[in-house]
């Protein structure tokens, strides 16, 4: 197993291929992303049974929704000092609790103001939990895998897609809207006990000297310089599915006339082509480089999201394929950046840098919806007006992100060249 401790970018000749303990690790916190991400996403998908069960308002809804996005960055701010001072996998187990916990207060909310608190308390604790998972992940993986962990992670945005969805979607049609998330957190309380009895302690950062002060700890992190351009770029990236997302149902229903009955097999399709390309881009970054997979992901994200923002009424054949292709290219940006960018950090400040890095995405990503929302607009004929300028939006980020990306690149390989240098001296 790699030692936390490694000099930045250090080949480590005998870690070319995953050892049995590593691809468990692998699969697990892809698992721990897929519970994470599929608490999220959940709830935009219940809001139709939830308004008119606890009689609340779209407005009171969209604050429910956003609450966890708020609340999770804020978490990730605040932990951010506090995150390299543990065994990464008790900082795990204990956020993870306090997430399942939370998630069955979700299920067991009778009211508006019960259910607002319980969404808080958890992106309180889940907005830490993908921190955590990306710091285990460097910390156990060498350079040269990273991408391919990094592949297999993000396939739980797609496994959320197509497997949680439909199940979530299932229970609740069935069972009320209670039953997905005591369903989840009953689910998540298996892998809780699998953490605690398989995971090995993740201490190895905890050998080197520790800042004394927590805050002194966060403010050296947050005023890194090279940080910050990671940090710039990552909000970057986060700008274009939270731009995007909220409106694509709206937009393809109205704007691209495919039935609402539709909608479900456009997801599926989708998620299961990411599934299977996700683990491929996390090959390609190790095989080929990441910021050179990156770049290609970035031009091919700019022509799709060209192309699928400026869609008339098409087929449902052309939708699919479009979303496709237009998601490969987001995974070949996001695997690649977040398989380089773990070599940015050092390894007492990585805990602190991940945390940052997902209140960042937290943050970013509630305000690029704002944003959106105030771009877009619903016509007289109930189409989408305006996404078309959403798209240039995306497409701007998505240049400025490259930018940014290879700057970050250029900065990792500078101090992987002086670091034998540094040796010798």
């Amino acid at each position: 197993m790699p030692s936390s401790i490694e000099k930045p970018g250090a080949p480590d000749a005998a870690a070319t291929a995953f050892t049995g303990y590593q691809k468990f690790v692998a699969g697990l916190l892809a698992f721990l992303q897929f519970a994470v991400i599929l608490d999220f996403m959940i709830m935009s998908p219940l809001g139709a049974m939830i308004m008119p069960a606890l009689q609340i308002s779209p407005r009171q809804f969209g604050l429910v929704v956003s609450a966890y996005a708020f609340s999770a960055g804020a978490s990730g701010l605040l932990m951010a000092g506090f995150a390299d001072r543990f065994d990464r996998k008790r900082l795990l187990l204990f956020f993870y609790a306090g997430f399942v916990l939370s998630t069955l207060w979700c299920g067991l909310a009778p009211s508006f103001e019960l259910l607002l608190a319980a969404r808080v308390v958890t992106g309180i604790f889940g907005g830490v939990i993908g921190s955590v998972v990306l710091a285990i992940a460097t910390d156990l993986f060498a350079p040269q895998l990273r991408g391919r962990v990094m592949g297999v992670i993000q396939t739980a945005f797609a496994a959320s897609q197509v497997l949680g969805l439909p199940v979530g979607l299932y229970l609740s049609n069935h069972f009320g809207w209670h039953a997905p998330f005591v369903a989840m957190a009953a689910f998540g309380a298996v892998g809780g006990l699998v953490i605690a009895w398989r995971m090995k302690p993740v201490a190895d950062h905890l050998r080197a000297p520790q800042e004394r002060s927590a805050f002194k700890h966060l403010l050296h992190t947050v005023t890194e310089r090279r940080y910050l351009m990671a940090f710039a770029t990552t909000a970057l990236l986060t700008t274009g599915g939270f731009m995007l997302m909220p409106f694509s149902s709206a937009f393809t229903v109205n704007n691209l006339g495919i039935p609402l009955v539709h909608l479900p097999t456009i997801y599926l399709v989708t998620g299961a082509c990411t599934i299977f390309v996700g683990p491929l881009v996390g090959k390609a970054a190790d095989a080929w480089g990441k910021l050179r997979v990156f770049l290609a992901g970035s031009a091919l994200t700019i022509v799709m999201v060209t192309l699928y923002t400026h869609l008339h009424d098409v087929t449902l054949p052309v939708v699919i394929l479009v979303n496709v292709v237009m998601f490969v290219g987001i995974f070949s940006r996001i695997i690649p950046f977040q398989a380089m960018v773990t070599s940015v950090p050092k390894p007492t400040q990585r805990g602190a840098f991940t945390a940052l890095s997902a209140a960042t995405q937290q943050l970013s990503g509630g305000v690029a919806s704002l944003v959106a929302g105030h771009i877009v607009a619903i016509g007289p004929d109930g189409r989408l007006q305006n996404f078309s300028v959403v798209g240039y939006v995306v497409v701007g980020s998505t240049l400025v992100a490259a930018f940014l990306a290879t700057r970050v690149h250029r900065g990792i390989r500078e101090r992987a060249a002086l670091a034998p240098r540094a040796a010798t001296a």
